[in-house]
């Protein structure tokens, strides 16, 4: 048997929810052979509220890493917490080296639960040096402000706006996450290809346990990627796993609550099966 094969160059989520954790969950559950090159981790404090503490990997530990994945060959791969421009321009230089086309960028610059970010720097170049490189830019309404430089976002024109700036970035597809977070009542996101914007929309689930749904959801996107899936194709069948993973998310403790990264396998494909007939 011969898998498909996927990076993630990411952080590391102690808790589990979210980083390197839920992508290669999220890879496990679309049939995805996952590895990870690791640039930072990332601790909660549980005697202070929950505080994030972040501690970087030196330049040198993740060249190694991604020495070792690249040798063996991948389909796909997807970027998140990177933490310093230098980790930025190194994979960006290897998208070069190898000529990779199935790259999505999920453009992270906080914690959940934290409101500034990490290094401004590295925002700067995220735009500058790995958009430019993306098959699919993944940012929600905060990065997507970051990276558009147009301010807060705060309907689904202004997302409009924003993905216009971001796609002359350089990205070939701009995918502007508004979830539940938009004053509507259906859960929405933007594509943007360059000429035509689309909205996705799916069913808003009031709930606060969605830990690691950004980075659940670029997952999904890779892996369909790496699966030789066209990126709208990718994208759709993300959405709908990311949906049905908020639908069935759960309380991990007082202060959090991460997604169920099988609750696709489980419950949604019955669910889209039955809709489809209904539809017809």
């Amino acid at each position: 048997m011969i898998m498909k094969k996927a990076l993630s160059l990411a952080g590391s989520d102690s808790s589990g929810g979210a980083g390197i954790q839920a992508d290669l969950k999220t890879f496990q559950e679309l049939g995805v052979y996952g590895m990870t090159a690791l640039t930072t981790i990332v601790s909660m404090d549980p005697k202070d509220g929950w505080s994030h503490h972040v501690y970087p990997q030196s330049i040198d530990t993740v060249k190694a890493q991604l020495e070792t994945i690249l040798s063996v060959g991948i389909d796909a791969m997807k970027t998140g917490m990177l933490g310093s421009v230098e980790i930025i321009e190194l994979a960006a230089r290897k998208i070069d080296e190898l000529g990779l086309q199935n790259v999505v960028i999920d453009p992270v610059m906080v914690c959940k639960g934290e409101d500034e970010v990490l290094h401004p720097e590295t925002a700067v170049a995220l735009r500058d040096v790995l958009v430019p490189r993306a098959a699919v830019v993944t940012p929600n309404l905060f990065e997507a402000w970051q990276l558009s430089g147009i301010g807060p976002i705060r309907n689904v024109e202004d997302m409009k706006e924003a993905a216009v700036k971001i796609h002359e970035s350089g990205a070939k597809y701009v995918l502007v996450k508004g979830g539940s977070k938009l004053e509507h009542d259906q859960a929405i996101d933007l594509l943007y290809d360059g000429e035509t914007f689309e909205i996705l929309e799916s069913e808003r689930i009031e709930t606060t346990y969605t830990h690691g749904a950004g980075c659940t959801y670029s997952a999904a996107i890779t892996a369909e990627l790496a699966k030789g899936k066209p990126v709208r194709e990718a994208i759709y069948t993300a959405k709908d796993f990311i949906t049905e993973a908020i639908r069935h998310s759960w309380k991990l403790n007082e202060y959090v609550g991460p997604t169920m990264h099988g609750a696709y396998r489980k419950f949604g494909a019955g669910r889209l099966e039955a809709a489809e007939q209904t539809s017809k």
